[in-house]
């Protein structure tokens, strides 16, 4: 409301402005925010299909290397002469040097060049149950080497087992920096049980490259079902902490999976991979968090630009309505100058326009306006040298009609619209009291005349007395003898409710009974006791002289006296009054339609 208020206290060019540029602001808003919600998912949705590209390409290089692994596993385990070998020595044979040299020449090194031909493998190895066998690198091993590795404490080693060193000899000949994995595999045959254990080996770095490409903004790891994690060794600890928020969103369902996760400042596109073979999952996550940041740093410039823009359109768009609304400051200053009593002024220049038109209309109104004092000047000076106007000793009805016309129209160009409707309800009051009817008029009328003096006795007052109708149609076509309403209504303000000196309410009220007619006028004054009432019902009723002083009911019984000369003795007024609650005036009369009377 105050801002509602605070606008319409605004110059009239502040407010073309105002909503000019508000109704600019609207689209260019919406639009603004529409364009840079789509550069923004514009910059997630490309980074999400990169991702899901990516993700597509380690998926189908992991396959390759999973099927390596496993097809050079099964190469180990159908060689008939290695199985024959290990199964001899299971029984405790013991092979001769010939034996060992011939199976060095072909098996071992029909299976060292099947894994030097691969170059995904780091290696393939075979353990023998024990150190019955006599070890050929980089194929054959005894059970003790077997047990330098990390994964052969477990209990059951068997399967996948991933990110160790391999400790198979001495860290002074052997690559320690390299982390493997490798599929652990029993060789079992049907007699002797396991004979034997195949370690088919590869890098980390080969099976997952997205852990150690180290990628800006990029990073991924490997999580097994277990809830081990394998990252890169300059992974820091926010990203440990990072994928234990990611985990628990997962959906378990095998296959690619991406989205998008913004949390603590950051804007994560996640990609996932759940790899069934290796029991695990592989994670790849991109930071764009400074692609977003970009789109914020062009969205905040466009805003910058924009409210620059806008600060200048204002005042072009100022500069542009004062001058249109140029003439209409004239025209306003002329008013104000007519405020004063100049009523000599004269608008110039008016154009063809709505504002050439209303300075127009204003000169002609301000031409008719000095005619009408004019002439009512004139007819004020026929009254008084008129004879039978100085017999009567009255003003010039038609004067007062029309100065209270030009007070009128004075007040509202003032503004004064409380003035002006004051000198209306003024008017209609002495229009109807000065000009005489013969015979009644209706009760819409009179109850007319009523309204016209409440709003003006309302004036007197600081507080407010409501006036509150309800008469039936049927009723308001009645007939009735002119001031016979509103002398009752003066009474109960008079008596009734001015010393109360609050905000009360005055009740007319219209009832049909058999073939009379009803009018009940009740105030929430002040009442009277019993006493008082029947002393007022003596007086009304002539029983008592109720000449001289005020509040005698000289008013009531002029009301009685007129009804009953107009329709008989068995009409006129009751009174019904309660100390410090109402009174009541019930007016009867005898239902008589007629037509309306002009005033």
């Amino acid at each position: 409301m105050k801002l509602r208020e605070k606008f319409r206290d605004q110059k009239l060019n502040r407010k073309f402005t105002f909503v000019i540029v508000f109704f600019m602001l609207i689209p260019i808003g919406i639009s603004a925010v529409i364009l840079f919600y789509l550069m923004e998912k514009n910059v997630v949705d490309e980074n999400q299909n990169y991702m899901k590209y990516t993700m597509e390409r380690y998926q189908d290089s992991i396959e390759t290397n999973i099927n390596s692994i496993n097809m050079s596993t099964q190469f180990f385990l159908r060689d008939e002469s290695l199985v024959s070998v290990l199964n001899r020595v299971k029984e405790g044979e013991t092979l001769t040097t010939e034996e060992w040299l011939e199976l060095k020449k072909g098996t071992i090194s029909s299976l060292e060049r099947l894994v030097n031909n691969n170059p995904l493998l780091y290696g393939v190895r075979a353990y023998g149950v024990d150190d019955n066998v006599q070890e050929m690198m980089p194929i054959l091993y005894q059970a003790s080497r077997m047990k330098r590795q990390a994964w052969s404490e477990e209990e059951d080693y068997f399967g996948w087992h991933f990110n160790f060193t391999d400790n198979l000899f001495s860290s002074y000949t052997m690559n320690q920096k390299h982390k493997i994995l490798c599929l652990v595999t029993p060789m079992t045959d049907s007699e002797n049980g396991r004979i034997g254990t195949i370690e088919a080996v590869m890098t980390m770095e080969n099976m997952f490259p997205s852990i150690y490409e180290g990628i800006e903004n990029e990073w991924s790891c490997f999580v097994t079902e277990t809830g081990e994690s394998y990252f890169d060794e300059r992974a820091g600890a926010d990203k440990q902490q990072l994928l234990a928020q990611l985990l628990e969103t997962f959906d378990s369902k095998e296959g690619i999976h991406c989205f998008y996760f913004p949390t603590s400042g950051k804007n994560l596109i996640v990609t996932y991979l759940k790899i069934r073979e290796l029991g695990g999952t592989l994670v790849y996550v991109k930071d764009i968090t400074e692609n977003i940041l970009e789109v914020h740093r062009i969205r905040n410039q466009f805003m910058i630009a924009s409210s620059v823009c806008i600060i200048l359109l204002i005042f072009i768009i100022n500069h542009i309505v004062q001058h249109l609304l140029k003439q209409f400051y004239e025209i306003v200053s002329s008013i104000r100058k007519v405020q004063k009593g100049d009523l000599d002024v004269v608008i110039e220049h008016c154009g063809k326009d709505e504002m050439g038109e209303l300075g127009t209309q204003i000169n002609k109104m301000l031409e008719r306006i000095k005619q009408l004092m004019e002439d009512n000047l004139n007819r004020e000076r026929l009254a008084k040298n008129s004879e039978i106007r100085a017999l009567q000793n009255q003003i010039n009805a038609h004067f007062i009609y029309n100065v209270l016309e030009s007070i009128k129209m004075m007040a509202e160009i003032d503004g004064e619209y409380a003035i002006s409707d004051a000198v209306t309800a003024l008017g209609k009051l002495l229009r109807y009291s000065m000009k005489w009817v013969s015979g009644n008029v209706l009760v819409e009328q009179e109850l007319e005349y009523i309204k016209n003096y409440m709003a003006l006795i309302n004036l007197r007052f600081d507080y407010e007395i409501y006036l509150s109708l309800n008469i039936p149609d049927i009723i308001l076509k009645q007939e009735i003898p002119k001031m016979s309403l509103q002398p009752i209504v003066e009474n109960a303000i008079c008596h009734g409710i001015e010393q109360l000196a609050e905000d009360t309410n005055i009740y007319i009220k219209g009832l049909l009974e058999g073939e009379d007619c009803v009018i009940e006028i009740t105030d929430a004054g002040r009442g009277m006791t019993e006493e008082e009432v029947e002393t007022l019902r003596a007086k009304i009723e002539g029983e008592i002289d109720s000449s001289g002083g005020s509040g005698n009911g000289i008013g009531l019984k002029n009301v009685q006296d007129r009804i009953q000369i107009a329709f008989g003795e068995r009409y006129g007024i009751e009174i019904a009054s309660k100390l410090g609650c109402y009174t009541k005036i019930r007016v009867r009369i005898p239902l008589v339609c007629g037509e309306d009377t002009s005033l």
